[in-house]
């Protein structure tokens, strides 16, 4: 049971929220989630990350009880070793959302991330400056998009991320995919009603905790669904994007200076 005046759930993002810059987690931010699990409360690392970085994902947040991968379409019950969500979307709908943004937008790079097993490649047009170390199998896209796909990164070389974001959202009907960018230039499409939300909505029903019991953390635009779904605090690390910054209850220390953790330490301590 969980101490009363504290959520029941907390849902932390990764990369540049709770993983610093230099891509590690520092031990004193696994010691104070190991604090929050033995007072009863459960840990969900939320994150865009797709399930070929499922074991980067389980060590950066040893703690958690639920991992929410590839913006919220796969779900994982750490305890019961068990897939609660797997959604994909249709190759075919993907090169009618591709096809449709490159007639206003230009042409753009695409990579689809479409295999499930750990370090698994990407496919498709492989881009110098990605940040991440990853593999990427060079496929034609008509290759890229012949079965069903986890997600998909576009890149246009001539618009802002936060353009071609805000293109796609008046392009793409949410029935046929959801848009968002988690701060790698790269806009990620996804199957539809697919986001952070809605994947967080799947682990609160699996162990019967209300939105409002759930405390979040965020830095990106990727972000935004879970802290419109959750309802007990959402905090942004200070490092966050306007647009999350303008949403949060609360802000917080940036990812190099741990804010999550200094944030729920401060908490338990209360």
């Amino acid at each position: 049971m969980a101490h009363p005046g504290l959520p029941k759930l907390i849902a932390t993002d990764l990369d540049g929220t709770l993983v610093r810059s230099d891509d590690t987690v520092s031990a004193y931010t696994h010691e104070v989630l190991d604090r929050v699990r033995a007072a009863g409360i459960r840990i969900v690392g939320a994150t865009g990350r797709g399930p070929r970085l499922t074991e980067l994902t389980r060590n950066d947040i040893r703690a958690a009880d639920f991992l929410v991968l590839a913006q919220g379409g796969w779900v994982i019950d750490q305890n019961e070793g068990t897939l609660l969500r797997n959604a994909r979307l249709p190759g075919r709908d993907l090169a009618v959302v591709l096809q449709d943004l490159e007639a206003e937008v230009g042409p753009l790079s695409v990579m689809v991330e479409a295999l499930e097993h750990d370090d698994a490649p990407l496919w498709g047009d492989y881009d110098p400056t990605w940040r991440f170390p990853v593999t990427v199998e060079p496929r034609t896209r008509d290759e890229c998009l012949t079965g069903d796909v986890i997600k998909a990164f576009a890149r246009s070389f001539d618009r802002h991320v936060d353009d071609l974001l805000a293109a796609a959202q008046r392009i793409v009907a949410p029935h046929v995919a959801t848009v968002t960018q988690a701060g790698q230039n790269y806009l990620e499409i996804c199957p539809p009603e697919v986001d952070k939300g809605t994947g967080l909505a799947v682990v609160a029903q699996a162990v019967g905790v209300d939105p409002a019991d759930v405390l979040v953390f965020g830095d990106m635009p990727n972000d935004l669904p879970m802290f419109a779904w959750a309802g007990w605090r959402r905090v942004a690390v200070s490092n966050a994007h306007p647009t999350l910054l303008a949403v949060a209850d609360e802000v917080t220390l940036s990812n190099d200076e741990d804010g999550v953790a200094v944030y729920l330490d401060r908490l338990l301590s209360q």
